[in-house]
């Protein structure tokens, strides 16, 4: 018997406090991770503030430029293209700047750290996969990463944007000025890229899910229709009031759930060879 099968009969006698001991020090690395990024985007909030979070006000912002150039390269003259927020940024309370702070660099540190996340979660249930399993397993730490950071890319490059001008820029009278203050802000910009990635996930849920036995791709498809509802929910839960924004996350998440469909049948498939 060799080292690495001996090992592996060891963890699967080990009783449930050994178990959490493990799981214990897994917890203890990622929020290490964790507090190492969001330290670094502490000490950098130059970059991570005027470069970063706020640059969707600013006229400038790439998604901006790329409306704008497409406006014109479909003959619509400047409809697609936007100004910088005329609102104003506010700060109300003595504490506010410095947690806002804090808050950003957590939020910074989490998306960072999310691929060495993965690599600890990986870590914690590979004595419980097989041998066949391992490099597949290994697969789903790059996939999960890339899923979760596209999702990130996609919440702040398209949805923070359209959701910034258009919360900022809505007014129900002339009389009234939009003062935003800084922690609305931030929870509008951290809320819609953090739930896009963490939504971008379903793929790998749904394999794990699929490989317990209680996801069937018979199930996936039974519930299709039922699916478009949820999608539509949780799209207006993370959007603006407008269709355009909707729309705009819910035709992902259709994706993801038709390729979720196919990964719960190729699952289905090797379960039964």
């Amino acid at each position: 018997m060799s080292l690495d099968q001996q090992f592996e009969e060891d963890e699967h006698k080990m009783s449930f406090l050994d178990h959490l001991e493990i799981l214990r020090w897994h917890l203890v690395r990622i929020v290490i991770a964790i507090f190492i990024c969001a330290a670094a985007a502490f000490i950098f909030k130059n970059i991570v503030f005027d470069i970063v979070v706020l640059a969707p006000v600013f006229d400038s912002f790439i998604t901006y430029q790329y409306f704008c150039k497409l406006s014109y390269f479909l003959s619509l003259g400047d409809k697609l293209c936007f100004d910088s927020m005329t609102f104003n940024l506010i700060n109300i309370n003595m504490a506010g700047q410095f947690t806002m702070h804090i808050i950003v660099s957590i939020f910074a540190g989490i998306i960072a750290a999310f691929p060495y996340i993965l690599f600890e979660v990986w870590r914690f249930i590979k004595p419980a996969l097989k041998k066949s399993e391992h490099n597949f397993a290994r697969g789903l730490v790059f996939w999960g990463s890339l899923l979760f950071l596209t999702g990130v890319g996609f919440g702040y490059y398209l949805i923070t944007p359209l959701s910034v001008q258009f919360l900022g820029g809505y007014t129900v009278s002339d009389l009234v000025q939009n003062q935003i203050s800084l922690s609305s802000y931030i929870s509008t910009v951290t809320t819609i890229t953090l739930s896009c990635g963490i939504i971008f996930q379903l793929p790998i849920v749904v394999y794990f899910l699929s490989k317990l036995g209680i996801v069937t791709p018979q199930l996936l498809k039974a519930y299709r229709k039922h699916s478009i509802i949820v999608v539509l929910i949780l799209a207006a839960v993370i959007t603006p009031p407008d269709i355009s924004s909707q729309v705009l996350v819910a035709m992902p998440l259709f994706v993801l759930y038709e390729i979720s469909i196919l990964i719960s049948k190729m699952v289905h498939k090797k379960n039964k060879s």
